[in-house]
């Protein structure tokens, strides 16, 4: 069972990616969270799923070289769209 807040396994990332399909689909959905921003109900359900029910709060760990951290997860969120980085977790 996993914890609120923590991000999902990989299997559950290949059935949350299945919702999209493919890269095209996630970048719509950045452009979603580009125009209205994380406060949208739609990016906040998604955001909730990809980290079973709860929008981890304060800084994100990452294994990104270079980036260890993001204040939240709207930023992460961010920065995966606007390196078209759609599909990585922390």
């Amino acid at each position: 069972v996993q914890q609120l807040g923590m991000p999902l396994s990989h299997e559950e990332y290949q059935q949350f990616f299945r919702l999209f399909g493919t890269a095209h689909l996630a970048s719509k959905t950045c452009l979603l969270r580009m125009l209205y921003g994380c406060k949208n109900p739609l990016i906040q359900r998604l955001d909730k799923y990809e980290n079973h029910g709860v929008i981890p709060e304060g800084p994100i760990c990452s294994e990104l070289p270079g980036i260890p951290l993001f204040p939240d997860f709207c930023t992460f969120s961010f920065y995966r769209c606007l390196k078209k980085k759609y599909f990585i977790k922390v």
